[in-house]
């Protein structure tokens, strides 16, 4: 029993004649006919009686009607959901992307996808990386930029490039060289991503270092938004940390200084994806455009694995 079968059946069914059907199905009324004998063979019952002008459908044509109906439409259904993920005149996309998105030159990549495919839907999801891993572990988003570490079970990791953290204080005297583990444990600090804590991939290589020092890095305020963490420090109260990306800043405080780390810290920016999972062509299109703007940030690269 084949769709195709069910399809000439069904119109059959509803024209009342095999030659009205065939006018429908752009086909002729032979092989509507001998699609129609062959279902009736299959299911070992006569569908129609063949009348002067019109099919009289039988008991068991009645019978078939419903189920041919639900068949045909799961048919059409999936191959509507493949097209979904094979073509980019439809779709869903879903991406996810680091946080200071915009420092990355990662602001208007919703629109750029968006000129380029107006038609598919676009679900792009900014959170800490730490969040945007586990929404991709979960299958919530097909893929999405993080900077590592992040919980990576279940997830396959591919680091793009890197970029330098740096000690920000509007008081600390640039000319006294690089800043110790020490230093900053006794700082007062501001940290921002408040929600994810420690989570954040920048906190916790931070934590885990000063832990193997013996020492403990715990913020004075937490604020979510670095901009928000910056505005504090630039009043002299508190220092923070820092990408080189957003000290470089068209906005960055011109009271603030920055120092680099005496044994250097990095943000290690990667694209994540379930593994073994394959993505549909709308969001490999936004991968593309993502790993684009990242190339033009002139990040320092990461060697390939």
């Amino acid at each position: 029993m084949t769709v195709t079968q069910l399809t000439a059946f069904l119109a059959a069914l509803r024209l009342g004649s095999f030659t009205a059907a065939a006018v429908e199905l752009d086909t002729t009324q032979a092989s509507i006919s001998e699609l129609v004998a062959r279902l009736e063979r299959e299911v070992g019952a006569r569908l129609f009686v063949r009348g002067p002008r019109r099919l009289a459908p039988t008991e068991a044509a009645l019978a078939l009607a419903a189920p041919a109906e639900r068949a045909v439409a799961a048919v059409g259904e999936g191959l509507d959901a493949v097209r979904s993920v094979t073509d980019l005149d439809t779709g869903t996309c879903t991406f996810g992307v680091l946080r200071n998105a915009a420092y990355y030159d990662l602001s208007d990549l919703v629109q750029r996808f968006h000129a380029l495919h107006p038609r598919v839907t676009v679900r792009l999801v900014g959170l800490n990386s730490a969040l945007v891993a586990e929404s991709v572990a979960s299958g919530e988003i097909e893929a999405g930029l993080v900077v590592l570490p992040v919980d990576d079970a279940g997830l396959a990791v591919r680091p793009l490039a890197r970029d330098e953290v740096l000690y920000a204080s509007a008081n600390r005297d640039p000319g006294l060289g690089a800043v110790t583990l020490d230093e900053i444990s006794n700082a007062k600090l501001v940290l921002y991503d408040a929600y994810a804590g420690w989570r954040d991939p920048t906190r916790r290589q931070l934590r885990d270092r000063a832990a193997l020092a013996g020492l403990a890095v715990e913020p004075a305020i937490e604020v979510e938004h670095v901009e928000t963490a910056l505005s504090l420090v630039a009043t002299g109260s508190v220092d923070t940390i820092v990408s080189r990306r957003v000290a470089e800043g068209a906005g960055f405080p011109s009271g603030i200084h920055v120092t680099a780390f005496d044994d250097p810290l990095y943000d290690t920016i990667a694209l994540v994806q379930r593994r073994g999972a394959h993505l549909s062509t709308a969001t490999r299109r936004i991968v593309e455009l993502a790993v684009e703007s990242l190339a033009s940030a002139e990040l320092p690269r990461v060697a390939a694995g």
